[in-house]
């Protein structure tokens, strides 16, 4: 491959990286032809960008990214695929239960919400990982839930008032 074909590679690597906010490394490698389609397929369905890359080329692209993910070069090694994606626990449950059946593909690190996860050991943790909308969304609940219950109160209260009221007047 020629150094013009592999910087245009290396530059397209980076405006990915960039441009999405959580990418996945992982190994499919010993995976046949229609469990790699079959994988392509679920990653298409669920908004995620499966690319098969060279480690060094990637590596290339992480180092002239605007992304601090310097601790990812240690997970370069053997066939790396990476998994592109905008909400943060997607792949990660992609990967879970496409491995149920086929074993592949393996975690090897993943950056998710500007934080480095290592190993497949992390896939359990990155399942749990809830983007900042949900983070936003539960915070908006808890403090509308005390305003629910003053309100329901007031609202109770005011029933209860009316209720004396009329039944004071009943008896005049």
């Amino acid at each position: 491959m020629k150094s013009s074909e592999k910087q245009v590679i290396i530059n397209n690597l980076q405006e990915q990286i960039d441009s999405y906010s959580h990418f996945y490394l992982t190994d499919i490698s010993g995976l046949n032809a229609e469990n790699t389609s079959d994988l392509r397929r679920q990653c298409f369905k669920q908004e995620v960008k499966l690319v098969v890359v060279k480690n060094t080329l990637l590596r290339k692209a992480l180092e002239s990214s605007a992304k601090n993910a310097e601790e990812i070069y240690d997970a370069l090694k053997g066939n790396t695929t990476v998994m592109f994606s905008e909400n943060a626990n997607v792949p990660a449950k992609l990967i879970k239960d496409f491995s149920k059946k086929h074993k592949k593909p393996v975690l090897k690190a993943a950056y998710v919400e500007e934080s480095i996860y290592m190993g497949a050991d992390q896939l359990e943790a990155l399942i749990a990982v809830k983007s900042k909308n949900e983070l936003i969304a539960d915070v908006v609940a808890l403090l509308q839930s005390p305003m629910k219950t003053v309100l329901g109160q007031l609202q109770s209260g005011g029933t209860i008032i009316h209720g004396v009221l009329d039944t004071l007047k009943e008896k005049e």
